[in-house]
């Protein structure tokens, strides 16, 4: 295979869901094309969005599929296979509820913890051996479901924190494919 990276941010297509909890994933990978003056465009081969850019000289694929969160993995899986990336250098970012806001943790491997985005990463791949920056969003208040939570957009209070989670996201990833996950997880594990 290649040395080539695969950032996937993942979300639900459409404005509808632009804004909400679940859609964090997406957005970094929106800011980081941003900061990388790249354009994320249709992908000829895989229901994604995509745009290449270099981070510390290395190539870097990033992307938000253009399918629900539920069905991820088929995005995911056919970006892999297109520009030849193992497991070990995906990254896939996701909505964590067992994290506080703006809370970020990376981390190698894992269960999904009930994450449908991640069963249907894990399933297409078949392995759990990729990379995993969790961007907490917190635990739904009361008796909320976490179902509804997580599409909901955040609130108006939140927006300073998620803002500074999108930032810092961007530069988690940058970091991650430059050095070390202990280095990362050091610097950005909170």
């Amino acid at each position: 295979m290649t040395d080539t990276w695969l950032v996937v941010g993942l979300g639900n297509p459409g404005p509808t869901y632009a804004f909400t909890r679940h859609n964090i994933g997406a957005r970094v990978i929106e800011a980081l094309a941003k900061n990388a003056s790249a354009t994320l465009s249709k992908h000829k081969r895989a229901p994604a969005l995509v745009a290449e850019i270099r981070l510390g000289g290395k190539h870097v694929v990033i992307s938000t599929p253009t399918s629900f969160m539920n069905e991820s993995g088929g995005p995911t899986k056919a970006l892999a296979n297109f520009y030849k990336v193992d497991p070990q250098n995906i990254i896939v970012l996701h909505d964590e509820l067992d994290i506080d806001l703006a809370v970020i943790r990376v981390k190698f491997g894992g269960g999904d913890n009930g994450h449908n985005g991640l069963k249907s990463i894990r399933k297409s791949l078949g392995t759990g051996d990729w990379y995993r920056i969790r961007l907490g969003i917190g635990r739904p208040p009361g008796q909320q479901d976490p179902a509804d939570f997580v599409l909901k957009n955040f609130g108006s209070a939140e927006q300073t924190e998620v803002t500074d989670l999108i930032n810092r996201g961007a530069d988690v990833i940058e970091h991650l494919v430059t050095s070390s996950l202990e280095e990362t997880q050091n610097r950005f594990n909170s």
